[in-house]
């Protein structure tokens, strides 16, 4: 069967890369908009040929029969309406970060498993074949017991996290807006913004929940976190450093790298401008190096998409980036902001 999914919140991300995606997708036969402004239904509608036209999320869902809604709101407006479309029966992709307080991650985690829907959380990286086979390795035992890892993130982003106008979107319908991206008052910021791909890349692979985090950061222009330097430990006892930068060069483009020690071994991933790798390097010696393909670790945008609409139409591809990987996420970055501000350790 084909999906029929709404977009709630059709702004910059929504109109560049979600809306597209769906219209692409064979998995989709349908796509309804849902946003409070009249302006935008309309401009927004016209562009995509799209009638089914909203601002109530509970109603596009019952009148418009959907399957799945991809919720693309303003980080700090990510909860009501994700819980409103899980409560109505559909799936829900949530735009990362999930929420922006740990209360609030949970409560979505919790809708989803009571309503017996999916929450699925667009951090790409978590939807590709490597990430696969590193959370196998893991599982298997493969590094033994999980004892520490080093998760280092930096992005092409100055000019968004300092309120500026983001240099790659000048030819978009719309550009992200300052007060998402660059507003301490609204979860702007690095760790917010980005951090959550590594962050739950790394929740993902190693299944990892944190107790306590103690973060240092350094401010852009606009007071958002431009840097983040934080440390933690795992519930399992594990510790973790976590390292963010939002100032590489625009022709360098967004970076990873992750190690993950283990008792038995250690798990390298590393992505660079085209150049990616993922090994297992194990104490006895029997190694294993994934077979990376040129662009395979390039970021992709419509893939978690493209996976959702594939959920959405009963397809078994799982759910790496789900909604307890959403809330550790959520929780863990919380509490990097609660000690980035009172300069001690935070308890997750």
């Amino acid at each position: 069967m084909a999906a029929r999914i709404g977009v709630v919140g059709i702004g910059w991300w929504a109109c560049f890369n979600h809306i597209p995606t769906l219209q692409a997708s064979d998995d989709v036969e349908a796509v309804a908009i849902c946003d409070l402004s009249d302006a935008r239904l309309a401009e927004v509608g016209d562009r995509f040929g799209i009638t089914a036209r909203y601002k109530d999320v509970a109603q596009m869902v019952a009148e418009q029969r959907l399957d799945g809604v991809i919720v693309s709101t303003p980080h700090v407006a990510h909860t009501a309406p994700a819980i409103a479309a899980l409560q109505a029966g559909a799936h829900v992709l949530v735009e990362k970060p999930m929420a922006t307080t740990a209360a609030d991650g949970r409560a979505i985690a919790a809708a989803g498993v009571a309503a017996g829907r999916q929450v699925m959380v667009p951090t790409g990286l978590n939807f590709t074949g490597y990430t696969t086979t590193a959370a196998r390795w893991v599982a298997e035992g493969r590094i033994g017991t999980v004892r520490h890892a080093v998760c280092q993130m930096g992005s092409a982003l100055h000019d968004l996290m300092a309120g500026e106008p983001m240099l790659e979107t000048t030819d978009h319908l719309y550009r992200p807006p300052a007060s998402t991206w660059a507003d301490p008052a609204k979860a702007g910021g690095y760790a917010w913004g980005q951090m959550s791909h590594s962050v739950g890349w790394l929740a993902h692979v190693a299944d990892l929940r944190f107790e306590t985090i103690y973060c240092m950061d350094g401010k852009s222009p606009s007071g958002v976190d431009y840097y983040d330097a934080a440390v933690g430990r795992a519930t399992n006892g594990a510790t973790v450093s976590f390292s963010g930068a939002a100032t590489v060069p625009k022709h360098r483009g967004m970076q990873t790298d992750i190690r993950i020690f283990g008792t038995e071994g250690v798990i390298f991933f590393d992505c660079e401008g085209g150049r990616a790798r993922l090994e297992l390097a194990r104490m006895d010696g029997v190694n294993e190096v994934y077979p990376m393909q040129p662009g395979e670790a390039d970021y992709d945008g419509a893939l978690p998409v493209r996976h959702f609409a594939a959920l959405c139409a009963g397809k078994p591809v799982g759910n790496p980036a789900d909604g307890e990987n959403g809330a550790r996420v959520t929780e863990t970055i919380a509490a990097m902001y609660r000690s980035a501000q009172s300069g001690k350790p935070e308890v997750v």
